[in-house]
């Protein structure tokens, strides 16, 4: 069998080794190479490996890069070009293999590339080690015609011992984009082939350090630290800010401050022979499970955590420091401080940075065997003995090269690869090779190679249950984590239970472990919701050690259409089946890594500060520090008093330093309570924020990490669901309506008198309202597959085409009522409603609307599977004229907000151009939804304003093209203005949900189909 479909891992390399910042010469390989693609395994033949071999006729590639995303030859021939949006190029699959489930074996179709780099070295540069830190899937290896070896694990170092010669070299490389390795790559991401990460020349003189492990635990008890560097050659420690200067193997133990993700203290010293220098960063801690609740330094710790793949829109895998880096400002910034590194070792500068700046890392092995769900995991390498070598090799490779960041506090085994006796062997392994983090792996259900209990995207009810260690017992692994249904009752403990079976013991040893959220709020297109209800769950629990949202970056790729636009690529722009469609565009941050309206819910849920603000009696602020050890002496707290949305003042509070997980009770200042007027109209807010005081590493002063408002004048913090009360006073001297011809007039407003729609407000000319039900779905609302598809529900049930029918329009009492029906055609469900127009009572230059909806018949997708309808939204849609150009609203903002994602937005006074409201998700749906909206202005050049106030509330929406627009549309470019714009004046709309992998929406956030009334007054001017 041919190197590339061995279950070996590899020939020839060296032993792998830890990842090391050293001071011997190492001459970087980075640039331009000689490439070209070849259709077979057998790539362009023997002929290359030459020295005399003349490859200018070859195409110039980048290096580190994946050939499918650069400038090159495609195999059919003809110019060099680039390959994206072709079979040849990126493929992205989330489940299924992109290659027949056939293992070990691969096609004979198999795009192979050859890579030939000329370089020179210098005379005296001695003995040499070539590293290849990522090589995407397989490759052989040859120094001057002589092969050095081969090898697999896309997402992993490998390292040759490399006979150069002084002067003139020739490195030639043979890159297979399938291999047996891609039976153990299938992580939901893009295939990507290529030599995607440096390639290094690193000299080895006397005396060199090839390993070394830093073994650095932390006493909370007493302050101490314990240090013992161990190194594969005799070598000296030294750490000169604690006084240390000792032999390697040695132990010091000495007063330090520990390092955790909050204060990432590390000591910097070197590892030295007479030969290299290697640089050392030393964080102290320790990490322990204690009576099943998961603890470093003695403190619980409580993940608040994002899964991050290494993607960048034009340059894939390959990712430079400073988009590293910009990753982790980000991060910190929306109070992120884990992350799991799905699903593979990323570049071990991103694992540098993470022990800087501070984040707690799940470090997860590059292992996902998740296609061979479609073989009823027959076959599956985990269980097969064959395949033990190649799984136990990328663990050991994980390890090695990451063993001695301080950042890393759990290993995981892999992901979504079923169960196998394997994972046995690798956490017996581990054990002995590094006790000092605990381990993880998700999938099997016994949970016996875990120390901890784990599952992916639950609702929120069964959350609950595991928080208090009542969820049931037994169940079964689905798609995407465990079922408590009771299908699978516990094995007796009598019984021998084979992998995937769960023993009473292990039933009652899950129990008691910990439990990781490891993914959970699917961030696909407009979402997650319930990121809130998720953490006052988490913080309720001391079981639940965090969790970790699917996931950190849309995977989606630069690409220019025939017009020369950009747009971004997604799976489904690529002709080739099996393809995993839009699932890749799952991001907090879109593909450019601009922020979404997630990453802001996200940041409120993660705030390491909690402020409650007690409005009653005398009142008072209660502040909570929530980090898991720094105290708040870097915080300034800032309060500020706003009317009707206007800051009137503001002012610091005086808090002293808070321990970490220590609270502390303030009163409220006493200028706030002189200053707070229940009789404005418009609510009195008082603001409190924890900002930082002064620049910190990832964060400029004023950086805000927390805040918590009150409206004072009602007594009621957010997130509060008011009463809607109905003012239906008529004034005494009302108008009567008055009829000319076609048209009816009441007050300052015009109407048909056959349809009941108001045309001219003042002189603001605009057509509506029709009553509202719809809306483009997003994402979540087409669940997955089949699970929780609403959209196609609506779809079948004609929610997209209902049709409206006006009953009557009444005039009496100085008021208009319009009577009418709206259902879609073929179905006998229908909503009833009836909007009345009255002048308003206390201003005879505004309208009043009074809206009621009542819903008949079965409200079932009759005749398919009798699902109950969820009705997206009960609202107003009115048409206004093109030349409204800017929105000023009192409400939440200054983003989208919806039912179930609005805590991360502040009620205030906002103002944004009706474009710069747009979301824009790289597939159009619904976007910029604004709830609990008191008063809302539309204006714009040449047309009188229009003016909404909420009686009390109501949510709005302006666009340029309806919902049904957003609906048909492909890519954002596909939307074009409308000449109009439409308002949505709604009572609700439903929440956004995580049901695109996740549960399905809470009931709570859907919106009622029973009787619904608002109201709101318009006025133009």
């Amino acid at each position: 069998m041919t190197y590339w479909e061995s279950t070996e891992p590899g020939a020839g390399r060296r032993s792998p080794r830890a990842d090391a910042v050293t001071d011997a010469r190492v001459l970087d390989l980075s640039g331009t190479w000689r490439f070209r693609l070849a259709p077979t395994a057998a790539g362009t033949g023997e002929a290359f490996l030459g020295a005399d071999f003349d490859a200018s006729g070859w195409d110039e590639i980048r290096v580190p890069s994946h050939w499918v995303l650069e400038e090159i030859t495609p195999l059919a021939g003809g110019p060099a070009r680039s390959l994206l949006g072709t079979a040849e190029g990126p493929l992205y699959t989330n489940t299924a293999y992109p290659i027949p489930l056939d293992p070990p074996r691969v096609s004979t179709e198999n795009p192979t590339g050859d890579y030939r780099l000329v370089f020179d070295v210098p005379a005296d540069f001695g003995a040499a080690v070539l590293r290849f830190q990522g090589v995407d899937s397989c490759a052989k290896v040859w120094l001057n015609g002589r092969e050095l070896g081969w090898s697999s694990g896309s997402r992993l170092p490998f390292e040759f011992d490399a006979p150069v010669e002084a002067g003139r070299n020739v490195l030639a490389v043979r890159v297979h984009r399938w291999s047996s390795g891609t039976y153990l790559e299938d992580q939901d991401m893009w295939w990507l082939p290529g030599i995607f990460r440096e390639v290094e020349l690193i000299a080895r003189p006397e005396g060199a350090i090839d390993d070394h492990t830093v073994h650095a635990d932390y006493d909370a008890a007493t302050g101490l630290g314990t240090l013992r560097v161990e190194a594969s050659t005799a070598a000296t420690v030294e750490i000169p800010e604690l006084g240390i200067r000792m032999p390697a193997g040695e132990t010091a133990t000495v007063a330090v401050a520990p390092w955790s993700a909050d204060s990432p203290r590390l000591y910097r010293g070197t590892l030295s022979t007479a030969g290299e220098s290697v640089e050392l960063a030393i964080g102290f801690r320790t990490v322990a499970i204690v009576d099943g609740v998961f603890t470093v330094n003695g403190r619980a710790v409580v993940f608040r955590g994002v899964n991050r793949h290494e993607h960048h829109p034009r340059t894939g895998r390959t990712l430079d420091r400073e988009t590293m880096l910009s990753d982790i400002l980000m991060m910190k910034r929306a109070n992120v401080d884990a992350v799991r590194t799905s699903h593979y070792p990323p570049h071990p500068e991103f694992l540098r940075l993470c022990d800087e700046y501070g984040l707690w890392v799940v470090a997860e092995c590059d292992l996902e065997t998740h296609g061979f769900i479609y073989a009823g995991w027959e076959g599956n390498p985990p269980a097969e003995p064959v395949w033990r070598d190649a799984l136990m090799d990328r663990l050991r490779r994980t390890v090695e090269r990451d063993k001695n960041h301080p950042s890393i506090v759990v290993w995981s085994l892999a992901n979504e690869s079923w169960v196998g006796e394997t994972f046995g062997d690798m956490r017996r392994w581990l054990d002995e090779r590094d006790p000092s983090r605990t381990v993880l792996y998700e999938r099997d259900p016994s949970y016996r190679d875990s120390d901890f209990s784990s599952l992916m995207y639950p609702s929120l009810e069964l959350l609950e249950l595991i928080g208090r260690r009542e969820e049931p017992r037994g169940g079964r692994v689905g798609m995407h984590g465990l079922v408590f249904d009771g299908s699978a009752p516990p094995v007796p403990a009598s019984a021998r239970s084979a992998p995937g079976e769960v023993s009473e013991a292990d039933d009652e040893r899950r129990r008691g472990l910990p439990f990781l959220l490891v993914e959970y709020a699917h961030a696909q297109g407009n979402g997650p919701g319930s990121l809130s209800d998720y953490w006052r769950i988490i913080r309720a629990h001391e079981r639940l050690c965090g969790a970790f949202v699917w996931e950190w970056i849309d995977h989606g790729f630069t690409a220019v259409d025939d017009s020369g636009g950009e747009h971004i690529m997604h799976g489904d722009d690529v002709d080739y089946e099996p393809r995993g469609g839009r699932f890749g565009l799952h991001g907090l941050v879109f593909s450019d890594r601009t922020p979404t309206p997630g990453l802001v819910e996200l940041a409120k849920a993660h705030e390491p500060f909690l402020i409650t603000i007690d409005v009653d009696g005398v009142g008072g602020v209660e502040i909570a520090n929530d980090r898991h050890s720094a105290d708040t002496a870097d915080i300034r707290w800032r309060w500020s008093l706003s009317e009707a949305g206007v800051e009137v003042a503001a002012g610091d509070l005086d808090v002293l330093p808070l321990a970490a997980g220590m609270r502390a009770q303030l009163p409220l200042p006493a200028r706030v309570r002189a200053l707070a007027r229940a009789d404005v109209g418009d609510p009195s807010v008082l603001t409190i924020e924890a900002v930082l005081a002064d620049d910190a590493r990832w964060a400029p002063a004023g950086h805000v990490l927390a805040w918590s408002q009150a409206e004072l004048a009602s007594a009621a913090s957010w997130p509060h669901v008011p009463a809607v009360t109905l003012d239906r006073r008529v004034a005494a001297s009302a108008p009567s309506v008055a009829t000319a011809g076609s048209i009816l007039h009441l007050g300052p407003g015009e109407f048909d008198a056959g349809t009941g729609r108001i045309r001219r407000l003042g002189a603001l000319v605009l057509d509506g309202p029709s009553l509202d039900l719809h809306r483009a779905p997003t994402e979540n609302d087409h669940g997955q597959g089949e699970t929780n598809n609403i959209a196609a529900v609506w779809v079948k049930t004609g929610m997209d085409r209902m049709l409206h029918r006006v009953d009557a329009v009444e005039v009496a009492d100085a008021m208009i009522s319009v009577r009418g029906r709206t259902a879609p055609a073929a179905h006998p469900h229908a909503a009833r409603w009836s909007m009345t127009w009255r002048v308003d009572a206390d201003d005879a230059r505004a309208l009043v609307l009074d809206v009621v909806v009542d819903f008949e018949g079965p409200w079932v997708d009759t005749p398919y599977q009798h699902r109950d309808i969820w009705v997206p939204r009960v609202g107003l849609l009115f048409a206004l004229p093109g030349a409204a150009a800017e929105v000023e609203w009192l409400g939440r903002g200054p983003g989208e907000t919806y039912r179930d994602s609005f805590e991360g937005s502040r009620f205030g006074r906002w103002r944004s151009s009706i474009d710069a409201m747009q979301t824009p998700y790289p597939v159009p749906q619904e976007n910029g939804n604004h709830v609990q909206t008191r008063r809302l202005r539309v204006s714009g050049d040449g047309i009188p304003d229009l003016r909404v106030d909420g009686m009390p509330e109501f949510d709005f929406t302006a666009r340029r093209w309806t919902s049904l627009d957003l609906q048909r549309a492909q890519k954002p470019h596909e939307l074009r203005d409308s000449g109009r714009v439409w308002l949505n004046l709604d009572a609700g709309q439903q929440g956004i949900g995580s049901a695109s992998v996740g549960p399905a929406l809470p009931e709570r956030y859907r919106m009622p189909r029973e009787r619904t009334t608002w109201s709101l007054r318009l006025s133009a001017g």
